[in-house]
């Protein structure tokens, strides 16, 4: 073997073994640095939910000031939001039921209209299972490439009766951990919501597995305020059924 064809040889083989290495680190990297994106905006949000229900808490101090000010200058107005959000949910109650999955992809309403630049909703917490995410307004795949996604025609997430927010969340999505844990909640787990102006606590009553066809878990029941989470499963055909986690706020 004369040295150049040995040199080129060696070459191939480091390329190799730093390909090897990116596609091993990949994932675990990837995942990490979605864990800090969504930490940061849950971190934001804070902020706001603060200045909006304890004002006290929003007066920064020293170098803490920086940090806040993306939050003071998003000027949400959050009264606007509310009565918003309470006139939309109460807008589903005689009229639920959809046949047209599409319809769930779009966003119930226009945050933007209420100053609200980031599209966050809220977020959702499982500490059963070391879940906490940004709820967006849309489960369509942009929306569901980065959070939890609130499904439009259902409930937004409010402590108010007659209501069952539905909230979408992939598993096996590439380099990100969404809902892949939420075969693992069992019920009497706490899943907490918290959006502007309310931290709402659920408890899981059910847990099932439902075709994509199966709708009826996603209705709102007489008297209940319900929480209900979603993620695909395979179904060992090819195909994939529905996970659902319901919650109910007692």
């Amino acid at each position: 073997m004369n040295k150049y064809l040995k040199r080129v040889l060696i070459v191939i083989a480091t390329l190799m073994l730093i390909a090897g290495l990116i596609l091993t680190l990949y994932q675990p990297v990837s995942v990490e640095i979605g864990k800090r994106e969504a930490e940061s905006v849950i971190e934001e949000f804070d902020r706001i939910y603060d200045s909006v229900n304890d004002p006290k808490k929003s007066k920064p101090k020293g170098k803490e000031s920086a940090a806040v000010s993306s939050a003071e200058k998003m000027n949400v107005d959050v009264e606007a939001l509310r009565k918003a959000s309470v006139k939309y949910n109460k807008s589903l109650i005689d009229n639920q039921g959809t046949i047209n999955t599409s319809d769930y992809t779009k966003a119930a309403l226009r945050l933007s209209d209420y100053g609200v630049t980031n599209g966050v909703f809220g977020y959702i917490s499982a500490p059963a299972i070391g879940m906490s995410l940004p709820i967006y307004l849309g489960a369509n795949n942009s929306i569901m490439s980065i959070g939890a996604a609130h499904m439009c025609n259902t409930s937004l997430p409010l402590d108010m009766s007659d209501t069952n927010c539905c909230i979408a969340g992939h598993t096996g999505y590439r380099g990100r951990v969404f809902f892949d844990n939420l075969r693992g909640m069992s019920v009497g787990d706490t899943v907490t919501v918290k959006n502007y102006w309310q931290k709402i606590s659920y408890t899981v009553i059910d847990t099932k597995i439902v075709t994509e066809k199966q709708s009826g878990d996603f209705y709102i029941k007489k008297g209940k305020r319900l929480l209900t989470l979603m993620t695909c499963v395979s179904n060992s055909k090819g195909g994939f059924d529905r996970f659902l986690v319901i919650c109910e706020k007692k």
